[in-house]
């Protein structure tokens, strides 16, 4: 599996687009190196997609939220929010998305991963991505714009859960800004 490296930031310092990653499948058991890479991922590509899950979840009868999970250039999941059809509140875009990514990846541990979302993930959202250990978080409006037009359950933005967790994790957000924000006037 890949995994981001420790100097991950420094790389997307330079482009946030940017990511180390390394492979370690090719260390063992008789490789003498491993194989290492930078990549450049397409944020607006990526998010695009969760667009494409939100609006579906909107057509379901959801409150239409997307999310999407990538790992260098592969998508291991692409979900949207299913809390009104399947009668269950806790099943935001976020975390469909990221427990299909376990389960694709076979690894609870998602290190290196980005995970993309149509709005800010709330607080659940965001624990769970700080416990499945993702590297970076991208989002297209935030949660304090959301509120502001519209119901929203707690104003705690993605940033102050990570603040308070022993993961670093970069977070990014107005990405296709005002695309996401029109699935929510």
């Amino acid at each position: 599996m890949l995994k981001n490296f420790a100097n991950a930031p420094l790389v997307s310092q330079l482009d946030p687009q940017l990511r180390f990653l390394r492979s370690y499948e090719e260390i063992r058991p008789y490789a003498h190196h491993c194989k290492e890479m930078i990549i450049r991922v397409d944020f607006e590509a990526m998010m695009s997609i969760a667009l494409q899950e939100a609006r579906a979840s909107k057509q379901s009868g959801n409150k239409g939220y997307g999310a999407v999970v990538v790992l260098g250039h592969r998508i291991l999941s692409k979900a949207h929010t299913t809390a009104v059809t399947e009668k269950d509140s806790g099943l935001h875009a976020e975390v469909n998305a990221v427990r299909q990514a376990v389960q694709v990846s076979g690894d609870s541990n998602l290190s290196g991963a980005i995970l993309f979302s149509t709005c800010e993930p709330c607080p659940m959202c965001s624990a769970l991505a700080v416990q499945a250990n993702l590297t970076t978080k991208v989002y297209g409006v935030s949660i304090e714009e959301i509120a502001q037009s519209r119901e929203a359950g707690i104003c705690i933005g993605a940033k102050d859960v990570v603040e308070k967790s022993s993961v670093m994790m970069e977070i990014i957000g107005n990405v296709l800004r005002d695309e996401c924000k029109s699935l929510y006037g």
